[in-house]
């Protein structure tokens, strides 16, 4: 089977669109206020709507407080959520909290990252590969950094996975091939600047993937 994507940090009508029309399996929506691509939970509400329900809505947080995941969940009919920077009993409490399919972002640069996903398999859903940002980065992703591929080479995973960090239309079938990934995950490598997506480059990115 074809590998599947996600296209994040999606926040106007048109490029949402692009990304459901050239079928991408989920959205992914930011609620962060110190990233470029954050929507208002009213955005949020009016961008879900257009989601067909074959499609996964996710939320992406950081580390986020309890009310505000419930409000983002709410104002979005999030199927899913996407944690960053939170430690597995956090995650824990915030899937039981939503009752929605949690993703836990794990940050990686060395075999020993990826080794502590093992940490999170009685707290998550899903694992997401991503790439470590640089030290006092202001974001946890959605930086175009990627990580060394082969530290996912020949790892049993504990938990379903997908693969995010620094992926575009020109390594994505590298990404794929190498890993062995069944879901990609994009942000800022389908973007003409940080937090604007891009309705070709959206389109060339969901091409390459179904034909990986």
């Amino acid at each position: 089977m074809p590998a599947t994507a996600k296209i994040c940090g999606l926040s106007t009508a048109a490029t949402l669109d692009a990304a459901i029309g050239g079928a991408a399996s989920h959205v992914g929506f930011v609620v962060f206020p110190a990233s470029p691509r954050h929507v208002a939970l009213d955005l949020l509400a009016g961008l879900a709507a257009r989601v067909p329900a074959d499609v996964g809505k996710v939320g992406v947080f950081v580390d986020p407080p309890d009310d505000l995941l419930a409000a983002a969940i709410a104002a979005g009919a999030l199927d899913a959520i996407q944690l960053h920077k939170s430690t597995p009993a956090r995650v824990a409490h915030l899937r039981r909290l939503s009752g929605r399919e949690t993703w836990a972002a794990i940050a990686v640069k060395t075999r020993a990252d990826v080794a502590s996903a093992a940490g999170y398999v009685d707290a998550a859903d899903r694992l997401l590969y991503d790439a470590k940002t640089p030290e006092g980065s202001a974001l946890p992703g959605g930086m175009g950094v990627r990580f060394d591929w082969h530290l996912l080479r020949g790892v049993r995973h504990p938990l379903p996975w997908a693969l995010s960090g620094g992926l575009d239309s020109a390594n994505v079938g590298d990404a794929i091939a190498t890993t062995g990934a069944s879901l990609v995950d994009v942000s800022s490598g389908v973007e003409s600047a940080p937090g604007v997506k891009d309705m070709d480059k959206v389109a060339a990115f969901l091409q390459r993937v179904s034909a990986s």
